[in-house]
């Protein structure tokens, strides 16, 4: 007789423990969540007040929630932000956070104080993968895409630092701009989940003209931004032709500047509000984008955009070689196009004591990309050529 077979193991795989994290989720997909729970949609209104107007991570405070629901939410899901590493406050006021990411990158995350206003200034990306020649974060290489909770996480921990969740304090945060470390329109349905959150009034409340999204022309992905939001858009254009603008931008090589200009009028078209104008993001380096014939070329470009233009006097770094413009080159290229009737203004570089200006930002990328490794070597032996001439 033969003996009875054992029971056949099968290795189902390792055990998915992972939590859902409230913090990213918006509205709608808080409420397919819960539907799949089994509760009612009005917890997805109870659960986001808590999260976003209370600031409160533990389910057990959470007083008009369910016992059972509280219960059956510490197994499954979390609210965790993103861990603070350091903290700083420059001289202006500006403050800048670094923050750690699930995978241990570092991503940072400024505020920008002003009369009657404060302007967080959001991360989309642990580094980027763009390069553009005269941005710090580019020069680090790209990580990988924040989470949509770690992208609304930025926003929570600014609050909380202000103690902006205290009733009655008033609100810290009026304005968000996409223009920390990344590229947003490459990090899409994160960057929209996230946007959504700030605008909703169970989230942050957040008016759409005060949320603004700032890309360097990704053109597929800002044509299908067309009618899933209509936040602020602000175009990082730094050149106002083909040539320079792939020197310094180098998406522009697929995707130039006609093709990005078209496809920012097919977005503001489909705005309900008909009066609404982009930014124009151009960041000035001295002897190489500020001369008089670069301003009057912008000017004719931009002829049939509804604009305003932000001129950006560039902030130097470290693995640069690029100068900050004059304050004469600055006036004369503000006067050509103001004189052309375009709305101007000039960026004031705040934070930069604390490497929280425009352009500075880096963190701490684990670079996929080994870019940041290349140009290390690379500045490394331009200033071993520079020695030698000095030596000689």
């Amino acid at each position: 007789m033969s003996e009875p077979m054992s029971p056949q193991v099968v290795d189902a795989g390792p055990v998915d423990t992972t939590k859902v994290n409230l913090l990213g989720l918006s509205q709608g997909r808080l409420r397919a969540l819960l539907k799949v729970m089994g509760e009612k949609p009005f917890r997805a209104e109870q659960l986001l007040k808590w999260i976003h107007h209370e600031g409160v991570t533990d389910f057990d405070l959470m007083t008009n929630i369910s016992k059972n629901l509280r219960a059956k939410l510490k197994v499954c899901a979390e609210v965790r932000p993103p861990e603070i590493v350091s903290e700083e406050t420059s001289a202006d006021g500006t403050r800048k956070w670094v923050m750690r990411t699930d995978e241990d990158g570092l991503i940072e995350t400024v505020f920008i104080p002003e009369d009657g206003r404060g302007t967080l200034c959001v991360s989309s990306q642990v580094g980027c993968s763009l390069d553009c020649s005269f941005c710090s974060t580019g020069k680090q290489g790209f990580q990988r895409d924040l989470t949509s909770a770690e992208i609304i996480g930025q926003v929570w921990l600014a609050l909380r630092s202000f103690d902006g969740f205290q009733a009655g304090n008033g609100r810290v945060v009026t304005n968000v701009v996409m223009m920390g470390m990344g590229e947003p329109l490459l990090n899409f349905d994160n960057v929209l989940d996230a946007m959504t959150l700030m605008m909703d009034d169970l989230g942050y409340g957040i008016s759409k003209r005060r949320v603004t999204l700032s890309t360097s022309g990704v053109v597929p992905a800002l044509e299908k931004l067309i009618g899933k939001t209509d936040v602020s858009l602000a175009i990082s254009l730094h050149a106002p032709n083909d040539e320079l603008r792939s020197e310094l931008v180098p998406i522009n090589k697929r995707y130039p500047i006609k093709m990005l200009l078209d496809a920012v009028h097919r977005y503001m078209d489909a705005l309900p509000d008909k009066k609404r104008v982009v930014t124009i993001e151009y960041t000035l380096i001295s002897g190489v984008n500020d001369k008089a014939e670069h301003a009057y070329e912008l000017a004719q470009l931009l002829k049939k955009t509804p604009c305003k233009i932000n001129l950006i006097p560039f902030n130097p770094f470290s693995m640069s070689d690029y100068k900050k413009v004059s304050n004469n080159a600055l006036d004369r290229f503000r006067k050509i196009l103001q004189n052309d009737g375009y709305i101007v203004t000039v960026r004031t570089t705040r934070g930069d004591d604390i490497d929280a200006a425009c352009g500075q930002l880096v963190g701490d990328v684990k670079d996929r990309t080994k870019r940041s490794a290349r140009h290390r070597a690379a500045r490394a032996s331009n200033n071993e050529q520079v020695i030698k001439v000095i030596d000689h």
